[in-house]
């Protein structure tokens, strides 16, 4: 899965923080869309804003920079970067959100038809890899 961050001509101080489609498509459980979405700091996030003051986005009080194919946000639900990227997983040029906070991320919107579909699919995922652990001794 690669993802060019270099496109946005901006240098990040902390690895984002990839969640949403292209997490779940990373962690095998359907195609992401054409969307990509990460969380970063709030640090990063006023930097990015100042960058691209014509893409900006409020969600509920989350603020975001909305510029070719990312969402790049400072918060989901008020949750942040610090909170949201515990256990992630890290590549060259960000991070992965955890399948822990992916799944919390997805009981949030679960509300939505969408995100309920892929809370069950996490469900599903964790269950599985439970089991698998549990029959190795685990």
């Amino acid at each position: 899965m690669k993802i060019d961050l270099g496109k946005l001509g901006f240098e990040f101080t902390s690895k984002p923080l990839l969640i949403g489609g292209k997490a779940m498509e990373y962690y095998g459980l359907r195609k992401a869309g054409a969307d990509i979405d990460f969380v970063i700091t709030a640090e990063d996030y006023e930097r990015l804003a100042r960058k691209y003051p014509d893409d900006l986005r409020e969600i509920g009080g989350d603020l975001g920079v909305c510029v070719f194919e990312f969402e790049i946000w400072k918060s989901i639900c008020l949750f942040d970067y610090q909170f949201l990227s515990v256990g992630a997983i890290e590549k060259d040029a960000y991070l992965i959100v955890s399948l822990d906070r992916l799944l919390f991320l997805k009981a949030l919107g679960m509300k939505e038809s969408k995100y309920h579909k892929d809370l069950e699919l996490i469900v599903d995922k964790v269950l599985q890899v439970r089991y698998e652990d549990y029959h190795r001794g685990n």
